[in-house]
């Protein structure tokens, strides 16, 4: 893979933006109608968790490591940067601190260390230049809807062909949640499809954890189907949002909200319906 290294900076997080769909926030609408609106309306702060502060970490070493000329990318200039990228973030939102274990920043540092290791299992990262690098990647689809996201990693090779890449720092899904897991670069396939006019020939899902690749070849007519389901789910946000009824959907994973103590599924008071 070849052509020069880009990256697209984050937004400020006070930006406001129209809204889009997102991967996660699309996620977060088809579990829980009311988490979206926290999430998205709302944007009510939750507590860092320790395991998406760790993935963090990760994700900004990656991109930095590929900032770096490619005969520098060794394993052990990748592992250098785990504790400055640290650093780094928590200076920026000290509040992260509360995922350490009594303050205990060492294994915390060692966690996010092995899990970059695990990066070199997987990929030689002095063989090739990314195209672009948490990228930010939006399209609006023939009917209408807004599509936002930002993507790990896009590779180009010198044939033209396209690789999407994900990071992920969890276990490798079973087969059976293998679709789930693949909703996220599916999602940003139909957006370069719609952008760049580009069928990106591989998805890719590197599991660093578990040293596992997850690829996919998606086609033009399953990406076609896909936009359909989106445009649909983004139906039912818009009229979520014009009417302010956000239901919630108790489930399993209630147990790992921070928003219980809104819900009325859990005896809470949902505050009042911002302004729109």
């Amino acid at each position: 893979m070849s052509t020069s290294p880009t990256t697209t900076p984050a937004p400020d997080a006070t930006e406001e933006r129209a809204p889009a769909l997102s991967p996660s926030r699309a996620i977060d609408f088809k579990q829980c109608p009311l988490k979206y609106r926290f999430r998205a309306v709302d944007r009510i702060p939750e507590r860092p968790s320790r395991y998406a502060v760790r993935g963090t970490v990760v994700h900004a070493v990656l991109e930095s490591l590929y900032e770096l000329p490619s005969s520098e990318r060794d394993v052990e200039r990748a592992a250098a940067l785990v504790a400055p990228t640290w650093a780094r973030l928590l200076a920026q939102e000290p509040r992260l601190a509360e995922v350490l274990d009594d303050g205990d920043t060492d294994s915390f540092v060692a966690e996010a260390d092995r899990l970059v290791r695990g990066y070199y299992r997987l990929e030689d990262p002095t063989a090739f230049d990314p195209q672009s690098r948490e990228e930010l990647v939006e399209a609006t689809t023939a009917d209408g809807t807004p599509l936002r996201g930002y993507v790990d990693r896009i590779d180009v090779a010198p044939t033209g062909q396209l690789r999407i890449v994900d990071y992920k720092t969890g276990r490798t899904p079973s087969t059976e949640r293998e679709g789930a897991a693949l909703f996220q670069l599916k999602f940003y396939a139909l957006i370069l499809l719609r952008s760049r006019g580009i069928l990106a020939d591989q998805l890719r899902l590197l599991y660093l954890a578990d040293g596992e690749i997850l690829t996919y070849a998606p086609d033009r007519t399953e990406l076609l189907r896909f936009e359909q389901i989106l445009a649909a789910l983004w139906r039912a946000v818009s009229a979520a949002r014009e009417s302010g009824d956000f239901p919630p959907n108790p489930g399993t994973y209630c147990r790992f909200c921070d928003f219980q103590p809104l819900c009325p599924a859990f005896g809470g008071t949902t505050p009042p319906y911002p302004a729109q």
